[in-house]
């Protein structure tokens, strides 16, 4: 009697990486289905990547991949769990990254609940990371094209999600994703990857923000309270950013450029200097809460580890000590620049993603 197929649901966003992850997993003899998530209304937004072209791209894909695909829609659920979160965030001052929490609470916990009750033993995404089961334990790893790794958007996820998950693409380069999906003749071979916030797609950011909190415009004064031009609202800034300030051409200063050092809440004042290598945009240390631990490591007290602060960036040693139930200082070999409060601190041990928490506090 024949084996019965695993069966395994892709969420599809309509790119190349998604297409070519269910492709594989096709290939590999697994029972595929392909299911686009629809998590944010722009029917009634200017956007220039509306959800209807990508439905027609998963469409177009999983047609020429011979899969069924279906749509299913978590507005309700992105809007309640990762969207209200987004605005509390601004409203404090920090920055957030709702694409981590996205993953926790949407692809990975919604989706997934919704995987299991249509009867599918995986869930896959297009993700540029690896897992390795070992001794009953998974672990997430980074994906082998370090220019595209996506562990750290992944760092929040538990063991019961992972379990469960694959991730078909983690394992390969870019360039051969595209060149397999060519070959394969998928019109997404090509198709420019998405950038920015999942939901805001191509859209301004500042006028997206502005449909749902208040601006509030202020000073911008340098460190000895010295007022050198105006900001729109603190939430439209965040540390270390140069860009946008519209001072460049202020006759005072040094003639360097300008710098947000700090947002004063309180009296509603971005705080600026002049030059990118001001000792008040790099820290020693920082604090961050609710870490979360993938594969174990909330018994120990304090360990060494490479951490990231933001995505892209480069390991950093560090040394990680415990100071409360999910609270940890991390302490970096070499001061970081720019650390942002709202942003996710990943640790790493080498390859395996070890989990991450939110930044709360800087320490210079």
């Amino acid at each position: 009697m024949a084996q019965e197929k695993k069966r395994v649901i892709v969420g599809m966003s309509g790119g190349v990486d998604s297409a070519v992850s269910a492709l594989l997993l096709k290939e590999q003899g697994y029972d595929v289905v392909g299911v686009f998530m629809k998590n944010w209304d722009d029917s009634e937004q200017d956007t220039a990547c509306p959800a209807e072209e990508d439905y027609d791209d998963v469409r177009s894909v999983c047609e020429k991949i011979g899969i069924p695909y279906y749509t299913v829609n978590f507005e309700n659920e992105y809007w309640e769990r990762v969207f209200q979160y987004f605005l509390e965030e601004y409203r404090r001052g920090r920055t957030p990254n709702p694409d981590v929490l996205c993953n926790k609470e949407i692809k990975f916990a919604a989706f997934m609940d919704f995987a299991k009750k249509a009867g599918a033993d995986y869930l896959a995404t297009g993700h540029y990371a690896r897992l390795a089961r070992e001794g009953g334990v998974t672990y997430l790893k980074k994906g082998l094209d370090a220019g595209k790794d996506q562990s750290y958007f992944l760092c929040m996820l538990s063991q019961g999600q992972l379990e469960r998950a694959l991730f078909p693409i983690g394992d390969m380069q870019k360039a051969d994703v595209r060149k397999i999906a060519e070959e394969a003749g998928l019109t997404v071979a090509k198709k420019k990857d998405s950038t920015g916030i999942c939901f805001i797609g191509e859209r301004k950011f500042k006028e997206f923000l502005q449909t749902y909190l208040p601006a509030n415009p202020g000073d911008m004064k340098t460190l000895d309270g010295k007022v050198v031009g105006r900001h729109d609202g603190l939430m439209y800034y965040t540390l270390g950013q140069r860009r946008g300030l519209d001072i460049g051409g202020s006759k005072d200063g040094t003639g360097e450029r300008w710098f947000v050092v700090d947002k004063d809440m309180e009296n509603n004042v971005l705080v600026v200097c002049q030059g990118a290598e001001s000792e008040l945009l790099y820290s020693r240390a920082l604090v961050m809460s609710g870490m979360s631990f993938i594969s174990g490591g909330e018994d120990k007290k304090g360990f060494e580890c490479a951490a990231k602060v933001r995505y892209r960036q480069s390991d950093q040693q560090a040394h990680a000590e415990k100071l409360g139930d999910g609270v940890y200082r991390v302490t970096f070999e070499e001061k970081q620049r720019a650390v942002t409060p709202g942003q996710y601190c990943v640790l790493y041990d080498g390859d395996v993603c070890l989990g991450g928490g939110v930044i709360d506090e800087i320490i210079f």
